[in-house]
């Protein structure tokens, strides 16, 4: 026991003094993200050949898909649930905190965060790359540049993090999307749970990436006075990226009614 609470001691020492030392962070963080894709992809692949008869049934680009999808589940909660915690329930970004101004507030956990999430933007960019156009268009490609871009230098520079949390809370439509290619991959398209999955996105999509986006460009103009403190650079990202993705929003919004409609016409 007295052995075990040594090791312990070191281990958080360790995690303290190296990994999580406010130099290395984005450095350790980044490689983390990356691995743990790496870890989700051959473990979804594993799981899916032992438990899912539909999964060997699948090509080999499809079962590609199906583990690449896993992995941007998996980011989806992670980034969500740090990103609602800190824009909503921390106090690190409320306007109460007089002592600094809100766009220069960071962490060593925020920062860590982001750096997980660079590390995922890295890899599903170089899977998109690699199997092109097969995991996305231009589109995506344009998506998680734009992301990739605001991301790490909101990481690297400490500027501007709130809003890049408020846009990664966007992230919470991302399992519900996977959920509906997983259902139509094992046939199920015409079953209930694919109906209530797109009233579902339908209602997630409205929230996370129309109406947050509204309130996140009221907050930039109630706090632009502190924006105009940030670098250009900074104050580029803040303002161009939120609008490049709400038109990207809005045009698959369009498609998501579309295709909500056609499925509750085809039940009627």
């Amino acid at each position: 026991m007295v052995k075990f609470k040594s090791y312990q001691n070191q281990a958080n020492l360790f995690l303290k003094e190296y990994l999580l030392a406010d130099p290395l962070i984005p450095y350790t963080s980044i490689i983390g993200g990356i691995f743990a894709c790496k870890m989700v992809y051959d473990l979804t692949q594993l799981f899916s050949t032992v438990h899912f008869k539909s999964y060997s049934s699948l090509t080999r680009i499809q079962r590609v898909e199906w583990n690449n999808r896993s992995m941007s589940t998996i980011h989806a909660i992670f980034i969500t649930t740090i990103s609602l915690y800190l824009v909503f329930c921390s106090n690190l970004y409320s306007d109460n905190q007089l002592s600094e101004l809100i766009t220069f507030r960071s962490s060593s956990s925020s920062t860590f965060a982001l750096g997980v999430s660079v590390g995922y933007f890295i890899a599903d960019l170089g899977m998109i790359f690699w199997f092109f156009p097969s995991l996305g268009g231009y589109e995506y490609v344009i998506h998680h540049l734009l992301s990739l871009v605001a991301v790490s230098f909101s990481m690297l520079t400490g500027e501007g993090q709130l809003y890049t949390y408020m846009v990664l809370i966007s992230e919470t439509t991302t399992p519900g999307i996977n959920l509906r290619w997983y259902l139509d991959a094992a046939g199920m398209k015409k079953s209930n749970a694919y109906l209530i999955n797109g009233v579902v996105i339908f209602i997630a999509w409205l929230v996370a990436r129309i109406l947050l986006f509204v309130y996140m460009f009221y907050h930039v103009y109630l706090h632009f006075d502190q924006i105009e403190q940030m670098h250009v650079f900074g104050q580029m990202l803040v303002i161009v990226v939120p609008l490049a993705l709400s038109v990207m929003n809005l045009i698959w919004f369009s498609k998501i009614i579309k295709g909500l409609r056609k499925t509750l016409a085809k039940r009627q």
